[in-house]
C-alpha cells in the first residue's frame, strides 16, 4: 500500500493541512516508504527509504535530544531489535534529530548500504511551513509496539505536533 490512489485534490488537502493550517503528522516506521511519486509528501517527511540493508536485527540507538518531550523518557542509548531502515533525501539543516543509530553497531559493509558517512537518524522533529512533522523508522516488529518507551515516544508525538 506504498501508492495508494490520492487525487490531486486529496495530496492538496493533506499538504495545506500541514503546512498552511498548522497541523500536526505524525508518521512510523514505513511511512518513509510511501508516495515515491510525489515528491512533496517526501519533503513534508524530511526524507525517504532507502533499503533495510540489515533486515530485523539488533542495533544501538543513540538519544541526541534529552530534552525533547519526546524523546527525554530515553536512556542515552539502548538497543533495539527491529528493521532498520537507511534513509536518503534528508538533511540535518532541515530536520531536529532525536535519535540515530550508531553506525558501529550496524555492518557498514552490508549490501544496500549507501550512506557512507554513518548518519541514520531514526527519529526526528520538523516544521512543514506552520505544521509540525515527527517521525521515526522504528516500529516494524509488533513486539516493539508493546514497549513502554515506543508507546511513550509516540504519545509525546502526537502530542508535540498536535501542540499550537
Amino acid at each position: 500500500m506504498r501508492e495508494i490512489d490520492l487525487e490531486p485534490q486529496q495530496r492538496a488537502d493533506l499538504l495545506k493541512f500541514v503546512h498552511d493550517d498548522g497541523k500536526g503528522f505524525v508518521a512510523t516506521h514505513a511511512g518513509s516508504t510511501a508516495f515515491f511519486s510525489w515528491p512533496e509528501f517526501g519533503e513534508m517527511l524530511g526524507a525517504r527509504f532507502d533499503e533495510h540493508p540489515w533486515d530485523i536485527t539488533e542495533a544501538t540507538v543513540i538519544v541526541e535530544d534529552h530534552d525533547s518531550p519526546i524523546s527525554k523518557h530515553l536512556p542515552a542509548s539502548f538497543a533495539v531489535t527491529d528493521e532498520h531502515y537507511q534513509l536518503k533525501d534528508f538533511s540535518r539543516d532541515k530536520l531536529h534529530v532525536l535519535a540515530r543509530l550508531d553506525p558501529k553497531s550496524v555492518n557498514l559493509s552490508a549490501p544496500l548500504v549507501h550512506r557512507k558517512d554513518g548518519d541514520f537518524p531514526v527519529a526526528w522533529t520538523k516544521t512543514y511551513g506552520k505544521g509540525r512533522v515527527f517521525y521515526s523508522t522504528l516500529g516494524h516488529t509488533r513486539e516493539l509496539w508493546d514497549t513502554p518507551w515506543m508507546q511513550k515516544m509516540y504519545f509525546e508525538a502526537l502530542r508535540w505536533t498536535m501542540e499550537q
